[in-house]
């Protein structure tokens, strides 16, 4: 099998899975860091070199409060998570904005973890317009992410197959599958399908 050496991760539906099963919209955040494991061990398993996760956004930040924090602690808590393991990870975001985790400012420079290993880009407080230096209508001359390379495949959970403002410079030329399941109800068998269509595409890059 053919496999991407980058993957982008839309992690959505953490919300409505949270109405699904009666509880309020902010405890669902809680429930999607044991799938970032598990997938993230999967991929190492697979010999994956990269992956991209979204974090949350700029614009999550007009959420009600306690879904701010509720998301804010969930990255903390995922990076707490990866810390154990071997891993080297990136965390990019706005960091000139009080939403911005004081936890997670150590790892906007590169850092292993353990023996290093897999590429792990964390997008936390998040924009495109951050990304491309976005001011007055004119994009500023560096990208902000400019140590992340070009995403082979973005696999969003949640039914929704929209980019939502993910990486615009990486994902240009990136395939995205979609999974209509919820991310808290992540399964094995959701990258193991998205990983057999993206087999099957036909990656021409435009020649």
């Amino acid at each position: 099998m053919r496999l991407p050496k980058h993957i982008g991760i839309i992690p959505d539906g953490n919300r409505r899975w949270a109405v699904r099963e009666g509880m309020e919209k902010a405890d669902g955040y809680d429930h999607g860091i044991s799938p970032g494991m598990e997938l993230y061990r999967m991929c190492c398993e697979m010999g994956i070199e990269e992956m991209t996760f979204y974090g949350f956004t700029v614009d999550n930040t007009k959420r009600p409060s306690a879904q701010r924090q509720a998301f804010t602690k969930a990255c903390v808590a995922a990076v707490e998570e990866l810390s154990r393991e071997d891993a080297s990870l990136l965390v990019l975001g706005n960091t000139n904005s009080a939403v911005f985790p004081a936890e997670l400012l150590p790892y906007t420079i590169r850092h292993d973890f353990g023996k290093g290993g897999m590429k792990i880009n964390f997008l936390v407080n998040y924009s495109w317009q951050w990304d491309l230096g976005l001011k007055n209508g004119i994009i500023g001359p560096c990208l902000k992410t400019k140590e992340v390379p070009r995403i082979d495949l973005i696999i969003r959970w949640g039914g929704r197959s929209r980019l939502s403002g993910f990486l615009p410079v990486q994902s240009v030329y990136s395939d995205l599958y979609v999974v209509e399941d919820y991310w808290p109800d992540f399964k094995r068998e959701h990258v193991e399908a998205a990983l057999a269509w993206y087999d099957a595409q036909d990656v021409t890059l435009g020649g």
